[in-house]
């Protein structure tokens, strides 16, 4: 069960290292955007490139179901402060949204 944990963290690090994009200044003048929108906004310039359109894996690990492995917070810092060859990909505010996001998956 350990290597299977250390298997997932190490290719999502993998996958996110090569993923990771622009990130975007934000000052919190765009309320109206939903956080729906957000977190596509977030994944198709962050995710995607590496883990597929639908998050089914590319080069990097599926996260369809990732939720049933981590939890919130586990996914956010993973997501803030890499893992193992997992870059930092995101910002506080940003993974944020997405672990909420990707800890639904399950």
């Amino acid at each position: 069960m350990k290597k299977k944990i250390a298997a997932l963290l190490l290719g999502t690090s993998i996958v996110l290292a090569a993923c990771g994009g622009e990130e975007e200044a934000s000052d919190g003048s765009n309320t109206n955007m939903t956080a729906s929108s957000d977190v596509e906004k977030i994944v198709q310039q962050n995710c995607i490139g590496c883990h597929g359109e639908n998050l089914q894996g590319r080069n990097g690990p599926d996260l369809t179901e990732i939720g049933a492995k981590y939890n919130k917070d586990e996914i956010k810092d993973i997501l803030v402060n890499g893992y193992g060859r997992m870059p930092k990909v995101l910002g506080e505010a940003e993974a944020e949204t997405v672990a909420s996001w990707l800890a639904e998956k399950k």
